[in-house]
């Protein structure tokens, strides 16, 4: 009932928004329509291929309020009927600026995202600028996380307050519910700050309180050094303990912290060409502790070549050691056909059980871009997938892009 009934509001919003769009003749409409195929294995090695019709809808000046309107979502079937995939709503929104003096509002489906923490919800936001820096936002709607149909006790509010202060350090503090099926789910408090010494140093941190469990269960800090120009300097320190709603048999369980330290160093090599070296020491409550060694390049397009190397080590005493190694390489073969090649061996991992404590993953592929011109463009991928839990398998993926 969910996947289905979040695409008829995503068709009965658009109809409604064309509607008006047949009465205005001086809005703007702009977007995306994809559509895509696609083949695989599952895991009883039944072979799916799943069609996806993509539309991502942009208007603007719509109404003699000049509102405007942001969708986008999917409509997905099986063409084997082996397996329902899902057909989804993204977002589905009318937007307004300055409806009242300094304030804007958005209503319909939409991303919030705080500190405190984040959702798709169906419902209004309220966005005010006050005189200075000073920035709050409320919003409150269905939380589409919970919905099982349309459930006007699936519920979710919040405000957030933002602002400038202390010589240009931004603070902003944040306050969230959720309620699934008429019970209070979550209730958890934000803080972020940021501040650029001098344009120099860059320091940041977020902090999330689970107010529920009475427990910090977010925090990030960090410091980024970058003066020069030709490279930079970053450390972090993440923690982090699950949220589990109220609602949920998950919250009477006990769960274990994770900690994490983080350095990074990065080299500008050349005009378009960056080298990097990464540092990650994790930390576990009942594991062993692991260390983690990434070091690459990357080449961004400039003329006719992109692609990017990256070797990986992992260090675990549990024996999830790990080494392997990411390359990818792109080409501008023509105008208008651009292809690639790329392969991962033994960067990825799946951890399942005692007996199998070296799962890794591999995988090949080689993928392609045909652009007919500006508006129109054909993308296709063939990949080659192995691990030890899946033993390899194919799979492949067509989509046409229409822009307009």
């Amino acid at each position: 009932m969910r996947k289905r009934s979040g695409v008829w509001v995503f068709v009965a919003v658009l109809l409604l928004t064309l509607g008006q769009i047949a009465q205005v003749q001086a809005a703007t409409v702009f977007g995306r329509a994809s559509t895509e195929i696609e083949w695989y294995d599952n895991a009883d090695e039944e072979t799916l291929v799943p069609m996806y019709q993509y539309l991502l809808l942009n208007v603007n000046e719509l109404g003699s309020q000049e509102w405007s309107f942001r969708g986008y979502g999917r409509i997905a079937e099986d063409l084997f009927g082996e397996e329902e995939v899902d057909s989804r709503l993204y977002y589905a929104y009318l937007e307004k600026k300055a409806l009242w003096d300094k304030l804007n509002v958005r209503l319909g489906r939409q991303f919030v995202s705080t500190t405190a923490g984040a959702s798709i919800m169906d419902g209004v936001t309220l966005n005010y600028h006050a005189p200075g820096s000073l920035e709050m936002t409320l919003f409150g709607g269905g939380d589409v996380a919970y919905y099982e149909g349309y459930n006007a006790e699936d519920l979710i509010g919040g405000v957030e307050i933002s602002g400038t202060c202390f010589d240009d350090v931004n603070l902003g503090l944040s306050y969230l519910q959720k309620w699934d099926d008429g019970a209070l789910a979550n209730e958890l408090f934000g803080f972020d700050a940021d501040y650029d010494w001098r344009e120099t140093l860059h320091l940041y941190s977020e902090t999330q309180f689970d107010y529920l469990s009475n427990t910090v269960s977010y925090a990030l800090a960090g410091a980024r050094y970058h003066k020069a120009q030709d490279w930079s300097v970053r450390a972090e320190y993440l923690y982090s303990l699950p949220v589990f709603s109220s609602t949920s048999i998950y919250s009477v369980f006990a769960v274990d912290e994770y900690q994490e330290l983080f350095f990074e160093t990065e080299k500008r090599l050349a005009y378009g060409l960056r080298g990097f070296i990464n540092y990650t020491r994790e930390l576990y409550e009942t594991g062993a502790d692991a260390d983690v060694v990434e070091a690459g390049i990357e080449k961004v397009r400039n003329k006719r070549f992109s692609g990017y190397f990256s070797t990986t080590w992992r260090n675990d005493p549990d024996g999830q050691d790990l080494t392997g190694f990411k390359i990818y390489s792109a080409a501008q073969v023509t105008p208008k056909l651009q292809l690639g090649v790329g392969v991962n061996v033994d960067v990825l991992e799946r951890y399942l059980d005692d007996d199998e404590d070296e799962t890794t993953s591999s995988r090949a592929w080689v993928d392609s871009t045909y652009r007919f011109n500006r508006k129109f463009d054909l993308q296709a991928k063939l990949e080659r997938v192995e691990s030890d839990l899946w033993d390899e398998y194919l799979r492949g993926r067509v989509r046409l892009n229409v822009r307009f």
